[in-house]
């Protein structure tokens, strides 16, 4: 069992594994006596076996009309391997010039339906830290106050504290009174000016949230540069904001 995993993990899984174990054993042998010994139909077995030769892992011989199969020593494969290794020591280089050039791309998970765009603010509560958040009261429109009361609780029983910029409206006064026990600072926007209809959360191990409730869609990015990116914009905005302070 133990070989044959260890084979498996150099490309000879199952049956392929059997057929060449059951040729070193042999040493030479038909098709027939190596599918009897290995326990594999003669049809598969022969298949198997032209395969292995081609790897150079068995060799063929003729002896008057009878076709015999040799498994090749063992200590092949341990040549193989560090032929193999010694070629990819040499384009290592190269390669991971191409990968510092080309960086680690992004990962990205779109969301759909009511119950889709829940599912991204769920993910954000399940990272300690801080959300930064350019907000929108769509969203309760979409999802509705008994969600929203719910998803704020969740947040303050995790302890994940959370900055908001918002546009100022009817709603964000009753928000801003809120903000101690909710582990939350604001700060507004002109409504007339930066109508925000979609919700960007920071947070987490470098991840940004987009959603739209209006649409009913949201995307979900993990990716370092725009992680970097959306934070600093969200560092000038709040920055540039007056602070408010509930009356």
């Amino acid at each position: 069992m133990a070989i044959n995993k260890f084979l498996e993990q150099l490309g000879l899984i199952g049956k392929k594994a059997d057929v060449y174990l059951a040729s070193l054993e042999l040493g030479s042998a038909t098709v027939i006596e190596i599918a009897k010994k290995s326990g594999v139909k003669r049809t598969t077995c022969y298949d198997i076996l032209l395969d292995l030769e081609k790897q150079g892992l068995v060799s063929e011989t003729v002896k008057g009309k009878r076709r015999f199969f040799i498994g090749e020593d063992p200590e092949k494969i341990k040549k193989d391997l560090l032929a193999k290794q010694e070629a990819f020591s040499e384009i290592l280089p190269e390669l991971k010039s191409i990968y510092n050039i080309k960086g680690v791309k992004p990962k990205i998970r779109f969301y759909e339906g009511k119950e889709g765009l829940k599912e991204v603010y769920s993910d954000t509560l399940k990272y300690s830290g801080e959300i930064m958040a350019f907000a929108s009261e769509d969203v309760v429109k979409a999802l509705g106050p008994e969600w929203a009361d719910s998803y704020l609780k969740q947040r303050v029983k995790k302890g994940i504290r959370s900055r908001a910029i918002i546009p100022a409206t009817k709603i964000t006064k009753e928000y801003i009174l809120k903000n101690k026990e909710q582990l939350r600072q604001t700060k507004l926007l002109d409504p007339e000016k930066y109508p925000l209809s979609i919700e960007i959360n920071i947070y987490g191990y470098q991840k940004v949230a987009l959603i739209s409730s209006r649409e009913e869609t949201g995307i979900i990015i993990e990716g370092a540069e725009i992680y970097k990116t959306m934070k600093l914009i969200f560092e000038f905005m709040w920055n540039s904001l007056p602070e408010v302070k509930p009356t």
